[in-house]
């Protein structure tokens, strides 16, 4: 646990707290002495430790199942809990952590600050959730137990060659033998470095698939994307589009399937599909993230969670504004940037994780594009990344794009393209912006 944990560790607080609608969630593992908060969801918490003696997380050790307190205030446990008190807890629900042969090392949890219950869907999350942090734990202790191996074996061969040049004679006569080896080695480097040719290739093939190969034009609007992978051997999750309806109106979405590789790649493309569909078909896209919940509920098995932005463009005041309607799966907030520099995050009320639960709430807001101003769509690869040892966040994103707007579409999509390879990037990263002209 005293390693970079990776970046699915990493989201997995914030994806339960946007899967079960509440404001706060923590990762935690029960050490002898005290609780680690390995990722934290809208807790304030610098050192991440908890003493082991708190009410309620210490007892997540010993659960053996999913532990819920509808109200912390009428509940004589949970109540004596400094840490619930100290974030103002009236709910929390937590879900344990096991390893496949019975042992608990923790929980996912999940808070709010108003009383509430847990429905049967929500707890289905939780454990499912719960199952994939123990996956991941056990992915990188196998990664870990890999790299020993190696330095094992790399310390043996080191031992070998001081061996064989204390015994030159030895070391003449396996010469020969050592050429050989070396060549059969190199013979192999090239069929290795021809096979991740070949991987890149694919993989770069099949993200050209699932991404459109140029924005269409629209009369009074610039539109531009960006988009880069965490790696050139994969095929990434993040995907958007932007495409015409007819009558002058026009539909876009952004958005990120939670994993990389084939898996991700078919729902990303089960996806922009679905969604291509419903927009000719509801003109509301709150009903269209509704029609995309349901089809990855009934056709992605295990369940695959995504996080979307769709909505529609039309031009009003005679074509000299644009009016947007955006709604939100649990998608970070566009910005509308203003010529002046001036930014604001436009975000609906209410959005939850796409294909997390039947019954998922979508909500749906409406801003007007005027001319100079420009309406920025990211995915959160970019504000989960690293520049110079900092976290590129939300905030540091908005102060980016205000410093770099001022020469319009073309030259911020420029800057981010250029400041891109600079960062520290964990997972895949995605941009859709428009500006109307002049």
């Amino acid at each position: 646990m005293g390693t970079a944990p990776g970046t699915v560790l990493e989201r997995m607080a914030g994806l339960a707290a946007r899967a079960l609608g509440v404001p706060m969630a923590v990762v935690a593992i029960v050490h002898d002495d005290h609780v680690r908060l390995v990722t934290s969801h809208g807790i304030d918490s610098p050192d991440g430790l908890v003493p082991r003696d708190d009410a309620v997380l210490a007892s997540v050790a010993a659960a053996e199942r999913i532990e819920v307190v509808d109200d912390v205030d009428t509940d004589p446990t949970a109540g004596t809990s400094a840490f619930l008190r100290d974030h103002h807890v009236r709910f929390c629900a937590a879900a344990p952590i096991v390893t496949f042969d019975g042992y608990r090392l923790g929980a996912v949890v999940v808070m709010d600050n108003r009383p509430r219950q847990l429905t049967a869907d929500e707890e289905t999350v939780l454990a499912d959730l719960a199952a994939i942090v123990m996956d991941q734990l056990e992915l990188r202790r196998s990664s870990l137990d890999a790299v020993s191996l190696e330095r094992g074996l790399r310390g043996a061969a080191e031992s070998a060659r001081d061996v064989a040049e204390v015994d030159r004679g030895e070391a003449e006569r396996d010469r020969d033998e050592a050429r050989r080896e070396r060549d059969r080695a190199h013979a192999d480097r090239g069929i290795a470095e021809r096979d991740r040719d070949s991987i890149e290739e694919f993989a770069t093939a099949l993200q050209r698939t699932l991404l459109p190969p140029s924005l269409p034009h629209i009369d009074g609007l610039q539109a531009a994307a960006y988009f880069r992978p965490v790696s050139a051997r994969q095929v990434g999750g993040d995907f958007y589009d932007l495409f015409g309806l007819g009558d002058d109106r026009w539909a876009f979405f952004i958005g990120d399937v939670l994993g990389h590789g084939v898996d991700a790649a078919v729902v990303t493309s089960l996806i922009r599909y679905t969604l291509r569909s419903a927009a000719l078909h509801y003109p509301d896209p709150t009903s269209g993230l509704a029609e995309l919940n349901s089809v990855l509920l009934r056709e992605v098995a295990p369940r695959r969670f995504c996080t979307v932005l769709f909505g529609t463009i039309e031009p009003v005041d005679g074509g000299e504004s644009f009016r947007v309607t955006l709604a939100t799966g649990g998608h970070p907030p566009a910005l509308l940037v203003d010529p002046d520099g001036g930014i604001e995050a436009v975000r609906p009320g209410e959005g939850m994780l796409v294909g997390a639960l039947p019954d998922a709430v979508f909500d749906v807001c409406t801003v007007t594009l005027r001319r100079g101003q420009i309406l920025l769509f990211y995915t959160d690869g970019l504000i989960e990344a690293r520049l110079d040892d900092l976290r590129f966040d939300e905030l540091a994103l908005s102060e980016f794009v205000a410093e770099h707007s001022g020469r319009g579409l073309a030259a911020l999509m420029d800057d981010i393209a250029t400041l891109a390879p600079k960062l520290s990037q964990r997972d895949d990263i995605a941009v859709l912006a428009l500006e109307v002209a002049g």
